[in-house]
C-alpha cells in the first residue's frame, strides 16, 4: 500500500514510486569482504574521532558501490546534526543531474550532543547509499520513500551486519 503523500504524486512520479516499491531488496556479493572496513567504521565512531569516522564512511561505501558497479559518492561525516521544530537531520543525499552526489550523515546528536549508537548511524549511512542506488543501480529518476526503499535498506542493513559477514 503507498505511503499517503502517493496521490500528491504526478502520474510520472508515480510511475517511478511504485518501481522503487516493487523492488524489496539489493543482493550484495561476497558480504563478508566489508567486515573489516565495518570494524573499523564502528571503532572510530566509538571513540568519537569525526575524521576516522569520515574515513571509514567513505571507504566502506566505495567498496560496497564499487562491490554493485553503482558509480562513486564521496562521504561527509560531520559532527552535530542540524536541527529546527520538525527534529534533527541524520543524513542527507545531495544529487543534481550532470553533478557529483553527496552522501552527509552526522555522528552527534543535536540536543545532547552524543555521539549516536553505531547501528543508528550505520543504518543512516546506509538509508542515504539506498538513495545513491535508487538512482545509479536502479535507474530511477527520482529517490522515493516507499515500502520497497526501507526494505532495501533493511536488506542491505541484515547482509552487511549478519554474523557470516563478520567473520
Amino acid at each position: 500500500m503507498p505511503f499517503a503523500y502517493y496521490r500528491r504524486l504526478s502520474l510520472a512520479q508515480k510511475r517511478i514510486y511504485d518501481r522503487s516499491a516493487a523492488v524489496s531488496s539489493i543482493f550484495i556479493p561476497g558480504p563478508e569482504r566489508f567486515a573489516a572496513l565495518i570494524r573499523f567504521l564502528q571503532e572510530a565512531l566509538g571513540r568519537a574521532l569525526r575524521g576516522k569516522t569520515e574515513e571509514g564512511a567513505q571507504a566502506l561505501v566505495s567498496a560496497l558501490l564499487k562491490v554493485l558497479s553503482a558509480g562513486e559518492a564521496p562521504v561527509r561525516v560531520l559532527e552535530r546534526r542540524p536541527s529546527k521544530n520538525w527534529g534533527e537531520l541524520h543524513g542527507l543525499y545531495e544529487f543534481s543531474p550532470g553533478k557529483v552526489p553527496v552522501i552527509t550523515v552526522w555522528m552527534r546528536t543535536a540536543k545532547r550532543v552524543e555521539v549516536v549508537a553505531f547501528k543508528t548511524f550505520f543504518r543512516t549511512l546506509l538509508h542515504e547509499v539506498n538513495h545513491h542506488l535508487d538512482y545509479h543501480l536502479l535507474k530511477l529518476n527520482d529517490s522515493f520513500h516507499t515500502e520497497g526503499f526501507y526494505q532495501r535498506e533493511s536488506s542491505l542493513l541484515k547482509q552487511l551486519l549478519s554474523p557470516a559477514a563478520s567473520h
